[in-house]
């Protein structure tokens, strides 16, 4: 018997279910696939993917000097690595708490939709594309798009947790050398 071996891991079996999404290598060595619906692990990974990509992007940005005016005199002098504790104790990482939860729920819907109801909704499609970047494209052309994004979402999840790490450790300002 021929088992077919995993491109990123060759010497664990390829997980059959990973066969036809964008960005397949073969990666899922805990075979989270075997057992979980393979439409929910690709909506969490993008999300998470999209939300590092915004992270990463706030994390430097605040380190770099980017404010938001008028800002209150509690975070002046604040970096990324200080904000969360001053943050919490003035209050506004309940609101980013309470707005956070709000999408999510609303988000809990359409993936119920996607996995129970044959929605034919697809994972992470919203249905925005307000900037057209889909619009008139070829099959093939959005395939490349979708590998584009899954690619730096993943990119995003290493890098965010690389610039935290090295935040942490440098306690300096970017580029937290």
């Amino acid at each position: 018997m021929n088992v077919e071996k995993s491109t990123a891991l060759p010497f664990l079996e390829y997980p059959p279910n990973l066969k036809g999404y964008v960005g397949d290598a073969g990666f899922d060595p805990l075979r989270f696939s075997d057992f979980a619906p393979m439409d929910f692990l690709r909506e969490a990974e993008l999300k998470h993917g999209r939300m590092s990509m915004l992270a990463w992007t706030g994390f430097c940005a605040v380190d770099c000097g980017v404010h938001i005016y008028p800002m209150p005199e509690a975070y002046e002098g604040l970096t990324s690595v200080t904000a969360h504790d001053a943050l919490v104790e003035y209050g506004a990482m309940g609101q980013l708490f309470l707005w956070i939860g709000l999408a999510e729920s609303l988000n809990t819907i359409s993936l119920i939709q996607m996995l129970y109801e044959d929605s034919g909704r697809e994972p992470g499609d919203f249905g925005l594309d307000p900037l057209g970047f889909l619009a008139g494209k070829t099959d093939a052309e959005i395939e490349d798009m979708k590998l584009k994004e899954i690619t730096h979402c993943r990119l995003a999840m290493m890098a965010f947790s690389g610039v935290v790490t090295q935040a942490v450790l440098t306690q300096g300002p970017f580029p937290y050398v």
